[in-house]
């Protein structure tokens, strides 16, 4: 078969590895999902090899004489890459190429990539706005900085998300613009610490128009939810948003924010942010952090399940695993069970002994639309928290910004300060934390 051009879909051999073979069904999955980031990547799998061993092989993943067999079959099959289900190390990457043999300055050399490689070479062709671009490159520098002595001349090929030549980048080939072998460190320090400011200022810009949304007193709620769960479509649903809506992994990288209304004619501000997987890189995560802040701060976690998943509750318990690194794992959550349309009276009857306090909706025709507003109404009440703030005379924009955005239960005046009792989201309480009142009985007996 003549190789095409650059336009072409590439051809990709995967490799998993079960821990053991009570594993295997666990690691078939996440072989589907591979397979899934690479089809989103542009490429399409003519094979997959899964091994079952008690622990990667420190130097080849998959121990010399399985590398072998698999770089045989890869050429074999006329494959342009071997992508391996995890995150190789940087001995790990040097290693399988000289399994391989790759010459990787030669035409159409085989290519040795793993799982944190593809994701990122995905997210690189999804980021549209100029924090989401920077977001990636601060990613992919961090990922790649320990390997430049090992994967050195793999990364030479890196020339920008068109791989210079202006058709289709092949994969692993999109990445910061990095084009010699020979990169300077101190370059790469200099960008690294340019696009920390330029994150920091979009940061800044981000927590102003925050600080203008808390002020409102209009709740945040913040959707969450493993990546195609169906986020998009469901924000669309309920905000009528107009969102790109794609079946592909990552389709959404920029946060969105729209204005959603309640069933009690109060309004909240709904925002879409970056879906997970599992094994999410973290550099990603450190590098979406900023964006993520979205999710951290705000009073309601809207987490969307793809109902109709193979496995559900593993994509539940990676998402809670990001949301516990980022520190959102305290906030109140309401689960919608989506994809309701997709799913029998007996899968039904299944998701919902996993999830009994789901709500089963279908972004796609809005069934359960109503029930999951009166769900989300219902839990931002009890998320709203009774404060107590001790306010100086002299703060009289406290009490404003507190009139503003909370609801005042009791105000009295003493000599110096004035005591307001507020029922309040807790970013409006964590704002003006400084002011609340130090004796906690007080809240209590207010609260009654």
């Amino acid at each position: 078969m003549p190789r095409a051009l650059q336009d072409r879909r590439e051809r990709v051999l995967l490799v998993g590895l079960a821990r053991s073979s009570s594993e295997t069904s666990s690691a078939e999955s996440s072989l589907d999902e591979l397979e899934a980031l690479a089809d989103t990547a542009g490429a399409d799998t003519v094979e997959r090899v899964l091994q079952v061993r008690g622990t990667p092989d420190p130097a080849t993943y998959i121990g010399k004489g399985k590398a072998k067999e698999v770089v045989e079959l890869a050429r074999m099959l006329e494959a342009d890459a071997i992508i391996f289900d995890d995150e190789l190390s940087p001995a790990q990457g040097r290693n399988l190429e000289d399994v391989a043999a790759v010459n990787p300055l030669a035409p159409n050399a085989l290519k040795i990539l793993d799982r944190t490689g593809l994701i990122l070479d995905v997210f690189s062709q999804h980021a549209h706005s100029a924090e989401g671009k920077l977001q990636v490159e601060l990613a992919q520098i961090d990922y790649m900085v320990p390997r430049l002595r090992g994967w050195g001349e793999v990364l030479s090929r890196i020339g920008g998300a068109t791989g210079g030549g202006g058709g289709r980048a092949p994969i692993g080939t999109r990445g910061p613009g990095e084009t010699q072998l020979e990169v300077d460190r101190r370059r790469i320090q200099r960008r690294l610490k340019s696009l920390k400011k330029d994150l920091a200022d979009l940061e800044r810009t981000r927590k102003v128009k925050r600080r203008g949304r808390d002020r409102s007193g209009v709740a945040q709620i913040s959707l969450v939810g493993y990546t195609n769960a169906g986020k998009s479509t469901l924000l669309n649903a309920l905000t009528g948003a107009g969102v790109l809506v794609e079946d592909r992994l990552f389709s959404t990288l920029d946060p969105v924010t729209r204005k959603l209304s309640l069933p009690d004619g109060s309004e909240a501000v709904l925002t879409d942010t970056v879906g997970f997987v599992r094994k999410l890189p973290h550099q990603l995560v450190q590098a979406f952090r900023s964006t993520l802040e979205e999710t951290v701060e705000a009073d309601l976690l809207l987490h969307v399940v793809d109902s109709s998943a193979d496995d559900p509750q593993a994509q539940v318990a990676a998402v809670e695993s990001v949301l516990t690194e980022i520190g959102a794992d305290r906030i109140t959550r309401v689960i919608a069970l989506n994809k309701a349309d997709r799913i029998s009276e007996e899968e039904r009857d299944r998701i919902e002994k996993m999830f009994p306090e789901g709500v089963f909706v279908s972004a796609i025709n809005k069934e359960g639309s109503s029930e999951l507003l009166d769900v989300i109404r219902a839990r931002l009440d009890a998320a709203r928290r009774i404060a107590v703030f001790e306010i100086p005379f002299d703060r009289g924009d406290v009490r404003s910004a507190l009139h503003d955005g909370s609801e005042i239960l009791q105000e009295t005046f003493g000599e110096d300060r004035m005591r307001v009792v507020v029922k309040a989201t807790g970013p409006v309480v964590a704002r003006f934390k400084e002011f609340l009142s130090t004796e906690p009985e007080l809240m209590e007996n207010d609260a009654g």
